[in-house]
């Protein structure tokens, strides 16, 4: 049986799924687990919404995030899941394992940022979409694999992208190398200016502002965008107004500041949700109310 007739196997019912998945394409010796949730009403030329999870790696619970959405507008979810043992450390999940461990670069086919788009490709050919573009968000390291996804990959496989509470970014500059900017990995100007043209949602909450911890990356480049996540993302949209202005083209990234919200993998995938299928933020005093948890 071919993968795309497994996949549409295992998507008929209704619910959740945890469906093996070795990207045959890319770098077969690394297998990834697809946790997806197919809901009442879902039809192929509904939503589909690609999620990435954080550094606990645990895609089944931002699946399970989505879940409420999913079911209020009927979206297929599927959280492409690197394992900890297969893809160990941010250089093989944040970073994309672009670079192997003595600096070279890998080759593109092989790099975690083709993986969304292969996934969506095997959707629509196993008849589970006819969609022609998909959704994705990612969260905490999510949102550095989707930022670098956008900053790297040609965009034409999405309609939406959105990040939440990066711990940092890659500048859109090709003058500093791969993951403080986009140089010394094979991109030209065209992918710089690509990024900068697409609308990607930068999710800031307002209250991601510890300092120090486990998982704020305190590396040099890091720290150099600033104090915190919160900061961070201002850093990072400023840069690309600077880039955009310089090249004399609009930077069309927006981003949108989340009250009452800190490293909360949960509530950013709800206020994502209103955002993209309301068009609009959840009222203040529900995100005052959701205010104060943390996931990574």
């Amino acid at each position: 049986m071919s993968f795309t007739e497994t996949l549409a196997a295992a998507l008929a019912p209704l619910g959740r799924q945890a469906i093996p998945y070795i990207d045959e394409a890319g770098d077969p010796s690394r297998p990834l687990l697809l946790h997806t949730y197919r809901p009442n009403g879902f039809t192929e030329d509904s939503p589909v919404v690609i999620v990435q999870h954080g550094m606990k790696r645990n895609g089944d619970e931002y699946r399970d995030f989505w879940i409420p959405a999913a079911d209020r507008h009927k979206l297929l979810i599927v959280a492409p899941t690197f394992g900890d043992d297969e893809y160990p450390g941010a250089s093989l999940y944040n970073n994309g394992h672009v670079l192997a461990e003595d600096g070279a670069v890998r080759p593109r086919h092989q790099w975690g940022y083709e993986v969304p788009a292969r996934v969506f490709g095997l959707l629509r050919e196993a008849g589970i979409t006819r969609r022609a573009r998909a959704h994705l968000f990612g969260h905490s390291a999510g949102g550095q694999f989707g930022h670098r996804l956008a900053s790297t990959q040609p965009l034409t496989s999405f309609e939406a992208i959105a990040v939440g509470n990066p711990g940092w970014y890659t500048l859109p500059t090709l003058d500093r190398r791969f993951p403080e900017g986009m140089g010394g990995i094979g991109l030209a100007d065209g992918a710089v200016e690509a990024l900068l043209a697409y609308p990607l949602l930068l999710l800031a909450g307002e209250q991601d502002i510890e300092t120090s911890g486990p998982s704020l990356p305190a590396n040099p480049e890091a720290v150099a965008q600033g104090a915190h996540r919160y900061a961070r993302a201002a850093h990072y949209l400023a840069a690309g107004q600077r880039e955009a202005e310089r090249r004399g083209i609009t930077c069309r990234w927006r981003l949108q500041s989340v009250p009452h919200i800190g490293h909360d993998g949960a509530a950013m995938s709800r206020v994502c949700a209103s955002l993209w299928f309301e068009g609009t933020m959840p009222p203040d005093n529900i995100l005052a109310e959701w205010g104060g948890q943390s996931s990574l």
